[in-house]
Parts: C-alpha cells; structure tokens; sequence
C-alpha cells in the first residue's frame, strides 16, 4: 500500500515538472537586422526623408560598386 502512495507521488511529481517546463516561456526571438532598402522605405514612409533624397539613395544600393 505505501509503495503504491510512493509511485503515484513521484507520478504526479513528474508530471507537475514538466507542466512547469512547458509553460516557461520561449526566449524571445532575435530581432531580425533591416536590409538597407528597408531602412530607405521606413525612413520615407516615416517623412524622416523627402522623395528625392529616398530615390537618390536608392540608385546608390542598386550600383554596382
């Protein structure tokens, strides 16, 4: 009979640890870097920069260097 309590105590024990494990939360996800076309069509969606200067940076990343 005491082995019977033993066993479903260590049971339940396991089962509590691994609802604790599965509800830790996740890290959060590493932020993503932006490509430098994205920065460019944030800033000009943002006004941080006017159309002429969005263009002019533009063509500069499409070049060739």
């Amino acid at each position: 009979m005491i082995k019977l309590l033993v066993v479903l105590l260590v049971i339940i024990m396991v089962v509590l640890v691994l609802m604790m494990i599965r509800r830790r939360p996740s890290p959060p996800a590493r932020p993503q870097r932006e490509s430098p076309r994205e920065i460019l069509q944030r800033r000009y969606a943002a006004g941080e920069i006017d159309e002429d200067e969005y263009l002019r940076r533009m063509s500069g990343l499409n070049q060739d260097w």
